[in-house]
């Protein structure tokens, strides 16, 4: 066992359950950027079962009311496509120690499932998307701000593997939604994010430096949690 890994077995063995802490982590950056990797290697280095990851895209509001060819012109990467109230409402009760009910998003539909999935508070809540540091109401309950950056040519590429692989779209659909939305989007409400970051991981998932810095400052905020 890593003396971090034994450092949260102590908090949550010794410390009273009302006392413990909880360090919430946002992940921001644009689309194809590498945040899943980053959140993913993170996660790896974590000790198991301490953290919990909260996905933007589970936020996006539903648009089952819309006939189909409505709903595939949705704009995925304006705020105004998320329901940031009902994922501010949840991070709080995460971190009240209550567990949320978070949503399933299907990009082949753009609707909600009837079903959810239960989501229980553990001592580290990782919260990513892209939209994420948009919403001062979400940036405020967060304890670390990550801001993955990439090149766009590298991010470019990466959506067009994505869509086309995970949402079933052709490449000129996929150039056609990043040259009409992604793009501008990126610039509009994404960049601009980038100031509220404590730290910035450029080449997203593939900079291990990066990604180690990271961890050592999570470690960090952990231990002056504990010393408040």
């Amino acid at each position: 066992m890593s003396k971090f890994a034994a450092f949260l077995q102590y908090l949550y063995i010794f410390i009273p359950k009302k006392l413990v802490f909880m360090l919430i982590i946002g992940i921001a950056g644009g689309t194809g950027s590498g945040k899943t990797t980053v959140v993913r290697k993170i996660v790896d280095l974590l000790p198991e079962g301490e953290v919990i990851v909260v996905p933007q895209d589970s936020y996006y509001k539903d648009s089952s009311h819309l006939p189909l060819e409505k709903r595939l012109e949705i704009n995925f990467d304006h705020p105004e496509s998320i329901e940031f109230e009902l994922l501010v409402d949840h991070i709080k009760k995460l971190k009240e120690g209550l567990s949320v009910d978070q949503p399933i998003y299907s990009y082949l539909t753009c609707t909600r499932a009837d079903e959810t999935i239960r989501i229980e508070p553990r001592h580290i809540v990782i919260v990513e998307g892209i939209l994420i540091f948009s919403c001062k109401a979400l940036r405020d309950l967060m304890d670390i701000k990550v801001f993955v950056d990439a090149d766009a040519d590298d991010r470019l590429s990466r959506v067009i593997s994505r869509d086309i692989e995970e949402r079933g779209r052709s490449i000129s659909k996929v150039l056609e939604r990043y040259e009409k939305t992604v793009k501008p989007m990126h610039l509009q409400f994404i960049e601009p994010t980038k100031r509220y970051a404590d730290i910035i991981i450029p080449q997203g998932g593939n900079n291990e430096v990066g990604v180690n810095i990271l961890k050592i400052f999570i470690e960090k905020n952990l231990r002056d949690h504990q010393n408040q």
